[in-house]
């Protein structure tokens, strides 16, 4: 006979019913864990029965999308240097990404390079009819009065006129001068074709021009009087206000990029204008296009198809103002 059998029955109850705490133990931390935990099958008319008492059910475990957002971020920054650290009440220890470094281009938004296509043709074509203005502009600069050039005479006096301001007030100052100097004229009217993009000096010579040709003859003059190649960014941009494609100068002053449009006599912050979805940038760099943080956005479609935004200014500059934004 076993010892079992010998012992006192107070004793034998016990440790009968040991193995039974042990397997509750068991099931309360597998379920804590999130082990799904097999119960034993129901008798015919019986109620159901749990395993683990009522009073040690564990709580419910939930899951947020910030928290699926988070785990994510985590997974993809494993390869940079993470910081641990620990949250008040949460005994998980949660890798952290770095925070993103601040993107400083236009609309805070990161720009990658374009895909060679017709954006790349047509501001090769550009930059190469800009350098022959430069040839142009430096003979009539050394010698006035052989200049045959009428255009190259009145853009090296909006260049002198520019130069007599600085910071925000030259930007304005240019903005201004090219707005007046330019009849909004569309490229079907004009030349007899969807899009063609000019030099300032072909510009100013007819005097007419639409957005890219505006901001085109705005980039080569803030060149000309001083600014910096590396703050200057011609944007084709979708202006969500009017639902068409259009082109601005965007320049960088203290810090912050101004926006300047042939639809309006002064500059804005780039924070300001919220209607204005940028596209593309283009510089001394070439063609980049704009994307999301963490993403490089998909080419705009139907780049063959963009067209300028139609404006009503007149020659003294359109608009006195800036559209309103969006909220």
């Amino acid at each position: 006979m076993s010892a079992f059998a010998h012992a006192p029955r107070a004793a034998r109850i016990i440790l009968g019913l040991l193995p039974l705490s042990i397997t509750h133990a068991a099931l309360l931390n597998d379920a804590v864990a999130g082990v799904n935990v097999a119960r034993p099958p129901m008798v015919s008319g019986a109620s159901p029965v749990s395993t683990i008492p009522p009073a040690f059910e564990p709580p419910a475990r939930y899951f947020s999308i910030n928290r699926v957002l988070a785990e994510h971020d985590r997974q993809l920054a494993n390869a940079a240097s993470p910081r641990r650290t620990s949250f008040e009440g949460n005994t998980d220890i949660i890798e952290q990404a770095p925070a993103a470094a601040e993107v400083d281009e236009p609309f805070g938004l990161p720009a990658f390079r374009a895909p060679e296509g017709l954006l790349w043709a047509k501001w090769r074509g550009v930059e190469a009819a800009i350098d022959e203005d430069a040839g142009t502009l430096a003979q009539c600069r050394n010698d006035t009065e052989h200049c045959t050039s009428s255009a190259a005479l009145r853009f090296l006096a909006m260049i002198e006129q520019a130069q007599r301001a600085s910071g925000r007030e030259r930007i304005d100052a240019v903005n201004r001068m090219v707005n007046a100097a330019i009849l909004y004229t569309s490229d079907l009217v004009q030349h007899g074709v969807a899009d063609l993009w000019s030099a300032p000096l072909a510009t100013l010579s007819s005097g007419r021009g639409d957005c890219e040709d505006y901001a085109i003859a705005k980039y080569v003059l803030l060149r000309e009087s001083g600014v910096a190649a590396g703050d200057l960014r011609l944007l084709l941009v979708r202006d969500t206000l009017v639902r068409q494609d259009h082109a601005v100068l965007a320049v960088r002053q203290a810090h912050h990029w101004l926006i300047l449009d042939n639809r309006w006599s002064i500059s804005a912050d780039s924070s300001e204008v919220r209607n204005l979805m940028p596209l593309f940038a283009i510089d001394q760099q070439g063609v980049r296009q704009f994307g999301p943080p963490y993403e490089v956005q998909a080419p705009h479609e139907g780049l063959t198809s963009l067209a300028p935004a139609a404006s009503g200014n007149s020659a003294a500059g359109g608009s006195q103002g800036v559209p309103a934004p969006i909220l």
